[in-house]
């Protein structure tokens, strides 16, 4: 499943829902315990996702959305660079080591969005964790023995459909990494909204970071 696939799933209605931003800070404390507990750390990469806009009304929001961050970028110092993918559909991709100033950044994206009238447009704000096994290990052992991904790159994907967050692990040829993911939902519920119908966790083949 792709962007425009994770889109028809999401949306399948004529009238799209109205992006849900309140709870999209909940990963900035989350990060905490799933650097300490999980052994994931955050990779200083993250992004946001909206769906193609009309010509006109496109670039006047990507023109607003470039002054405001190259405004924000003065004073956080987060790259960032706008980019459409095979689909049409934009991003904006971060990267900063500061993972407040990452989130910070998404919200300030999705919040030009939304006061432009633009809110049914976001589709998903995706931020990238990576997990690191200790030498010696099998790479399935991290901190204090903690279970973790073996180096793989782990997402946290946040539908604003939904106000929701849910992981996604993407392994070799298509795959996902389904027991971790499931681990780190029954680590992180209580922390943050993780999405409880899991077949609402589309899979994002493809995210350019």
């Amino acid at each position: 499943m792709g962007l425009r696939d994770f889109m028809d799933a999401v949306m399948g209605r004529s009238r799209l829902p109205k992006a849900k931003s309140d709870k999209l800070f909940a990963i900035s404390t989350a990060s905490i315990t799933l650097e300490s507990n999980m052994g994931l750390k955050p990779s200083g990469s993250a992004g946001i996702c909206f769906k193609p806009i009309g010509a006109t009304a496109y670039e006047s929001a990507r023109q607003e959305i470039e002054e405001l961050l190259e405004y924000s970028s003065k004073e956080t110092e987060t790259e960032f660079r706008l980019e459409k993918d095979e689909f049409n559909f934009l991003w904006a991709i971060f990267k900063d080591p500061d993972f407040e100033d990452l989130v910070a950044n998404i919200h300030l994206v999705s919040q030009t969005l939304e006061d432009r009238g633009f809110g049914e447009q976001i589709l998903c704000a995706i931020y990238r964790f990576d997990s690191e096994p200790e030498a010696g290990t099998t790479g399935h052992e991290g901190k204090a023995g903690r279970k973790t991904g073996g180096g793989k790159a782990v997402y946290w994907i946040y539908n604003f459909k939904q106000g929701t967050y849910y992981p996604f692990i993407p392994l070799s040829s298509r795959q996902r990494d389904s027991p971790f993911e499931f681990r780190l939902r029954t680590a992180m519920e209580r922390e943050m909204p993780v999405e409880k119908n899991v077949e609402k966790w589309y899979p994002l083949w493809g995210i350019p970071f």
